[in-house]
Formats: C-alpha cells, structure tokens, sequence
C-alpha cells in the first residue's frame, strides 16, 4: 500500500512538472513572438538592408548556441530574447519588401497558416500524448535533403528548387514541433528555455517558408 502511495505521488509531481514546463515554454514563445514582431516592424520601418547571409549564419547560429549554454541560468532568458529579437530583424527587411508590392495580405495569410499549423499541431500531440521520438530517422534525413538542396541550389538558382525548400522547411519544422511537444508532454524535455527556442525557429521557418511560396503563387498570377 505504501509503495503504491509513493508511486501516485511520484505520478502526480510528474504531472505537475509537466504542466509547468508547458506553461512556461507557451508563455516564454508568445513573449518571444511578440518582441520578434516588434523587432520586425521596427527595422522594416526603418528600410533596413537584409544581413548579408554570413551576417545571419553567424548571427544566428552564434546566439543559438549561447542560447543552449545559458539554458540552465538566469542569463537564458536574456539569450533567448536575444536571439529572438535578431531574427526579427532579419525578418524586417523581407516583410518590408512584400508590403512595398502592395502583398500585405499574403503576410497576413501566411500568419493565418503559420498559427493555424501550429494550433493544430500542438493540440493533436497534447490530446493524444502520443510518443513522436519515431520521427528522428526521418528528421535526419530530411535534415541532410535540405543542406544538400539548399547548397545545390545556391549555385544553381532554379526558383522550382527554391519552392520545393520552402516545402520541405514547412515539413521539417512540423515535424519539429511534434516532437519538441511530444518531448514536453512525456517529461523528455524539462528545460523550458530550451523548448521555446525549438519551437520559435519551427514557427519561424514555417512563417518563411509559407510567405516565400504564397509571394511565388501570387506572382504567377499577374
């Protein structure tokens, strides 16, 4: 009887962790989120130039990796707002760009899908509590299809390449985001830090990679 009393105990601290690191992972990404926009809409205003893509590499991979050594500190969330607020920047001059053609409402449309991928997403997972480790083979491998295409197609400029990345980015990083909410929800994943940082770059890519296919449709149009 005592053993099985520790053993519900044990399953509801369990519980209650995990609903912590949910709720401090959502509420840290729509911070995040909001400040990205914010940076966004600043430099857009500003018409700043887009960073030259060894500026974002650096930049980006840079603050990512102080994001992971800082996770376990106070000065994690100092990095992850740094880093967020830097691809909000490099996201201005893009967005900046589609509202100059007049094609605001494709970024609009491209949020609507963004939100909605995510939303759908995340609710299946935390409905079902399903186990979504079975999809790192494949998350690998398309992985290394993506370097490989995007490398491939840096020399070659072909725009069907470039709308079959964006596609396989919007695979990719819902993919991602099964699995970092699959993690969470099993108490693979207890670092919220960590979590929302996976997330913000899936809900990133996701964002991209829709605005990038959308102004390629609607451009075939005229």
């Amino acid at each position: 009887m005592e053993n099985k009393t520790v053993y519900v105990e044990r399953g509801e601290s369990s519980a209650l962790q995990t609903n912590k690191v949910l709720r401090n992972t959502y509420s840290l990404l729509a911070m995040t989120l909001a400040f990205s926009a914010l940076v966004a809409g600043i430099t857009g205003s500003m018409n700043l130039p887009s960073p030259h893509w060894a500026v974002f590499l650096i930049g980006a991979y840079g603050l990512m990796f102080l994001v992971h050594k800082t996770a376990n500190s106070a000065m994690g969330l100092v990095s992850v707002f740094a880093f967020t607020g830097f691809m909000g920047y490099t996201l201005g001059p893009m967005l900046s760009y589609v509202v100059a053609a007049g094609a605001s409402d494709l970024i609009v449309m491209a949020l609507g899908g963004t939100a909605l991928t995510f939303f759908a997403l995340s609710a299946y997972v935390l409905t079902t509590k399903k186990d979504m480790s079975f999809l790192g083979g494949m998350m690998m491998a398309g992985f290394v299809v993506l370097i490989v295409a995007m490398i491939a197609n840096a020399f070659l400029q072909i725009p069907a390449v470039g709308l079959a990345i964006s596609a396989m980015f919007i695979l990719f990083s819902s993919g991602a985001i099964l699995m970092q909410t699959s993690e969470i929800v099993r108490g693979g994943e207890t670092n919220y830090i960590l979590a929302t940082v996976t997330l913000y770059v899936s809900i990133y890519n996701i964002f991209v990679s829709l605005l990038n296919l959308l102004m390629a449709f609607a451009g075939g149009d005229d």
